[in-house]
């Protein structure tokens, strides 16, 4: 297994591994360990709060270099826009992350290859492993590559815009109400939850999100019905 999860992701990644239980570790998700008391390593969970912070570290130099008249708030819109679970979720979809990760047979079944929010974390999972591997210069480069080209369509198209705001506007102007969110359900230990919000609209269901805070989530859920909204 080690040795099929080196290959393929040397092959994705475009760099040599060294450490095969780190970058398997980096791919396995918690439901995994629950049908595998016998795997030795541990979830993900660790490596992506490691590469979160590597994250927020790159993603904000690079915008404190390339936006200098920027404003503080303006420079966390740009950030929030680029590093949210969606733009996080699409670049490891992308990529081929899905494809590797050690999963149970129960989130396999219900698409969770496919998942925004576990993709999410597995894209910064991975950054995780490669700082300790490569170091701050390597992943500089990759976030860059893999990420931060967008930033220009982000800034010029204004999609940085705090997603809840935005569409509150859009369905007062359409529907005449105000959209509600609501917690459907909360994952994950005490220290680490996960927390999945739906968005209502007339008391019918307009999306759904997932995040690390009820807030997170619900910007998630804004995101889904902005896209609805497009569609309608």
């Amino acid at each position: 297994m080690a040795g099929f999860i080196k290959a393929q992701a040397e092959a994705i990644l475009h760099t040599q591994i060294e450490d095969e239980v780190l970058f398997q570790t980096a791919f396995t998700h918690r439901s995994y360990l629950n049908e595998h008391p016998e795997y030795k390593n541990p979830s993900n969970e660790r490596l992506e709060f490691l590469g979160d912070a590597v994250l927020q570290l790159l993603s904000s130099e690079y915008l404190f270099i390339h936006f200098p008249e920027e404003s503080e708030g303006q420079l966390t819109n740009y950030r929030s826009a680029i590093v949210n679970t969606k733009s996080l979720g699409q670049e490891a979809g992308r990529i081929g992350y899905g494809e590797l990760l050690l999963l149970s047979k129960g989130e396999e079944a219900s698409g969770g290859r496919e998942r925004e929010y576990i993709l999410a974390n597995t894209f910064e999972a991975v950054l995780g492993a490669l700082f300790l591997e490569k170091g701050v210069d390597f992943c500089r480069a990759f976030v860059e590559k893999e990420l931060l080209y967008k930033t220009e369509e982000i800034v010029g198209n204004k999609l940085y815009r705090d997603p809840k705001s935005t569409l509150q506007e859009a369905i007062q102007e359409k529907f005449g109400v105000t959209p509600i969110y609501k917690v459907l359900e909360t994952t994950g230990p005490d220290h680490d939850k996960t927390f999945k919000v739906g968005l209502f609209v007339n008391e019918e269901s307009f999306g759904e999100g997932y995040g690390k805070s009820k807030q997170k989530g619900e910007q998630a859920a804004a995101i889904k019905g902005l896209d609805k909204l497009k569609s309608l």
